[in-house]
This record gives C-alpha cells, structure tokens and sequence, in this order.
C-alpha cells in the first residue's frame, strides 16, 4: 500500500521540530511590553500633572500677587491712558513717593482708582499753585512725566497738612489739569491699607507696553 506523505518531506529525519513549536512571548518578552505600555500611560499622566500644576500657580499669583486692571479716565495722561490693560503686584508691598498705585475708595467710587504717590507719611508736601511745582521736603519735585502746565484751572478744596500722618500717602494723577486726588476733599489723603497695590506693567495695548516708571 502506497502511503501518502506531505509534500517536500521525503522522510521523517528532514522534519525540523522547530517548525511545529507554538512560540510564546518569553516572561522577559511580556516584562517588557507591559513595562513599555505602563511607561507610555506614566508620560502622559506626568504631562497632565504638569498642566494643572502650572495653572494652579498662575491661579495663585493672579489670587495673591499680581492683579490684571483695566486703567479708565484721563486722569493719568500720558502715562497711562483708557483701556490700559496693567498688572499690579501686591506681595508684601509698602508705598512709595513716585510709585503709580492702585486704590480702593469707595467711599467716592465703586471701582478701584489709580494714581501716583507723591509724599508718604512723614515727608512734607507744598502744592505750589502761584509757581506750579510740588516740593517735598523741600526739593521741588522733577516730574519729567507731566507735559505742559502742572494745574491749570485745577485748584484743589482741601487742606494739605505739612506732614503727611502716619498711615496715609499724598497721591496725584499725572494729568494734573484734570485729575480729582488728594488735593481734594473728596478724596483726600489716602489710607495706606486701602492701597491695593503698585501698578508695575502694562501690558496692552502692545504700543504701550512697558515698565511703569
């Protein structure tokens, strides 16, 4: 009887055993892939966690250190002007003379004002209406950011007093012939702790993006 054999085989001693093993990833093999799988998975939760890592700072730096304010009136020109887009800082700050500050007075306005600080307490100011100067202790002020005529018509109501007080600052707006401040009585001088902080950038409109000076 003639028997059958598969083709291309003419005996069993050409049969090479490995053809007929069923191979398997080895347990290193499977170490590996798995190893590879958690890796990719470990990249991309690092990436999220960093995402929400930077947003939770920017979150804390806009809550605690810096505030965006949106600069309204012209009692600023030209340092700053309507629509001015300005960063304030606040982090552990004190005002000085020439600062630019942001205030909360809402005892004359619901929203925030922002004017410059002349004097702080203990130093003298002399609003010098007859020759159009300030002088603080002394030294008349140089003010190379106020153009033309210091005051104009813009003769303030209140009473200065020589020294400035402990807990108050002496403010003005740049734009001296149309700026209410502390040379009147509706605003007065200001208290300290209603200083929200110093106006440090401005940031738009680009043509005016800068350092506060």
């Amino acid at each position: 009887m003639a028997v059958l054999q598969p083709e291309g085989v003419n005996d069993s001693s050409d049969i090479n055993p490995e053809m007929y093993v069923d191979k398997k990833p080895s347990i290193s093999e499977k170490q590996f892939l798995v190893a590879k799988e958690e890796g990719g998975m470990s990249g991309f939760y690092d990436w999220i966690r960093c995402v929400l890592f930077a947003i939770s700072v920017v979150v804390i730096c806009l809550v605690f250190l810096f505030r965006l304010v949106d600069v309204e009136g012209r009692s600023m020109n030209n340092t700053l002007a309507t629509n001015d887009k300005v960063i304030v800082t606040n982090f552990f700050y004190t005002p000085k003379d020439k600062d630019i500050v942001v205030i909360s007075h809402g005892a004359e306005y619901s929203s925030p004002i922002i004017k410059r600080v002349i004097a702080v307490a203990g130093q003298t100011v002399k609003v010098d209406y007859d020759n159009d100067r300030i002088i603080v202790d002394g030294v008349v002020l140089d003010e190379p950011y106020i153009e033309g005529s210091t005051f104009g018509n813009n003769i303030g109501d209140n009473e200065i007093p020589e020294v400035i007080p402990e807990g108050k600052i002496f403010v003005m707006g740049d734009n001296r012939k149309d700026s209410m401040d502390s040379r009147s009585t509706k605003i007065g001088l200001i208290d300290v702790d209603d200083v929200i902080g110093k106006a440090q950038f401005v940031i738009f409109p680009l043509d005016h993006f800068g350092y506060l000076y």
